[in-house]
């Protein structure tokens, strides 16, 4: 039932925010769903909770049962006749609430496992998504060279009717020409990176590496803010974690002081009595049947005392640690909003650039029309252009990236 509502609640938890900005997030929805339910390393700390949950069966128990059965080399002679063999059985029992406090340490330990599960899926989810984002920055990107490579063609074609009419030399030509190559070479090799992006990708779904992976066409960022309620951290998995194995000790401790007491014993002894020849009485050959009890005294217990003063120092170490891990979810959260804001900057800016250099464009094809254009300025537009809609992408990239970042620190 855990697993269930960990797979649906922390999907549901990412997505969400994606289900805000475009129904084709139902696609990553998808993609997230295959990735928790085939990921290896999932399956891994599932089977690790269902081993530690098995322990319980383990302790549950008391120590053997003992049997013992000895015959009279030489039989001693008693007053209702010789011994011949002897039965005895024997059962220890822990002092009263030791096999549940095991139990109650085994379950905080398989509690304290289980939020690896939640950890390695937010993880999981995580990955996913900036690896999707990844894939769409790089597909925007070879979309803007393709469309950038046509606008130079157009261009070329410009210039070489400008050349005819002398106009425009063959240099501009080549000029025009040699960024087609530059850009085609960019194309090539973000296709490649596409490739090798894609292949992480599958395999953070633990499929082919060769399936392909459909992405978003466009991608915008939200005109509004979303609230963040960085108060959540406080109870993020990874700190909860260290709550549990704090407890865990605590169950640890319990344990040790109750192992510190007595066991107590029961046992039965049975003797094989033979009886007198050439003797008649009322006792003769009569069997002896012993019921006995013991007890076992820690009265050499190092070893416990040892032990608590160990869980005392265990206790304080996991709160330096789950102190130094949220330190750093703070920090790390801080940065990613600091730096979706950055992103968020970034992006209006580039939009105001990339509407003035369309305007300039504008402005250089008026100019053909009085044959007076300039194909230099032609290719520093163009290639301004090309930078502003490539840091636009990359704006709209790290802002989903630092949403991710959000998500896995605050949901």
């Amino acid at each position: 039932m855990k697993n269930l509502d960990i797979k649906f609640q922390i999907i549901f938890t990412f997505c969400c925010f994606f289900f805000v900005l475009n129904l084709q997030s139902q696609q990553l929805q998808s993609y997230l769903e295959q990735a928790v339910a085939n990921n290896p390393t999932i399956k891994k700390f599932e089977l690790q909770y269902k081993r530690a949950s098995e322990k319980v069966n383990e302790v549950n128990t008391i120590p053997n049962t003992q049997f013992g059965a000895g015959y009279f080399v030489s039989e001693p002679e008693t007053r209702t006749g010789a011994q011949r063999f002897k039965i005895s059985v024997k059962q220890m029992l822990p002092w009263f609430g030791t096999i549940t406090s095991r139990e109650n340490y085994v379950l905080s330990m398989a509690d304290a496992k289980y939020e690896d599960i939640v950890i390695t899926k937010r993880k999981l989810i995580t990955s996913v998504s900036q690896s999707y984002y990844n894939l769409y920055e790089n597909k925007a990107k070879q979309k803007v060279l393709e469309e950038n490579i046509k606008l130079l063609k157009t261009y070329e074609t410009l210039a070489l009717t400008s050349v005819e009419v002398g106009k425009a030399s063959a240099v501009d030509v080549l000029r025009l020409q040699m960024r087609e190559n530059e850009m085609a070479e960019l194309l090539d090799v973000l296709n490649q990176q596409f490739l090798a992006e894609q292949t992480k990708f599958n395999k953070l779904l633990n499929r082919d590496k060769t399936i392909t992976v459909n992405v978003l066409n466009t991608l915008d960022i939200p005109s509004a803010n979303f609230e963040i309620n960085v108060k959540k951290i406080a109870v993020h998995p990874e700190l909860l974690k260290y709550d549990k194995i704090y407890k865990s000790i605590e169950k640890s401790e319990l344990l040790n002081q109750k192992e510190n007491n007595p066991m107590l014993g029961f046992g039965l002894d049975y003797v094989n009595v033979a009886k007198r020849p050439n003797m008649n009485f009322s006792d003769n050959g009569k069997d002896i049947l012993m019921p006995m009890v013991s007890i076992s005294i820690p009265i050499f217990n190092n070893s416990y005392t040892s032990k608590t003063k160990q869980n005392k120092l265990q206790q304080q170490e996991i709160l330096e640690q789950k102190q130094d891990r949220k330190n750093k979810l703070e920090t790390l959260l801080d940065q990613a909003i600091n730096n979706r804001i950055s992103a968020r900057i970034s992006y209006k800016t580039q939009t105001k650039n990339l509407k003035q250099a369309k305007n300039a464009e504008d402005i250089l094809m008026k100019s053909y029309e009085t044959g007076t254009i300039d194909f230099n300025d032609v290719l520093d537009i163009q290639e301004l252009q090309l930078k502003f809609q490539m840091n636009q992408i990359e704006s709209i990239k790290s802002y989903f990236i630092q949403t991710t970042i959000i998500n896995y620190l605050t949901n």
